[in-house]
């Protein structure tokens, strides 16, 4: 009955973990998407010129 349920156990946690990776990947991809879009449509400085498309 234990090994049964260390293996149950197991399985849950290797799940979590999968859909956890499988979440964090598309919230990745959200993010370098909105990074993409930030860095084609920054904004002129007065000048005309495009300003830098980082902030440090």
């Amino acid at each position: 009955m234990v090994p049964l349920l260390l293996v149950l156990l197991l399985a849950v946690i290797l799940f979590g973990l999968g859909f956890a990776v499988k979440a964090f990947f598309w919230i990745a991809l959200v993010v370098l998407m909105i990074w993409a879009l930030g860095f084609l449509v920054r904004s002129t400085n007065a000048g005309g010129t495009r300003g830098r498309w980082y902030r440090w």
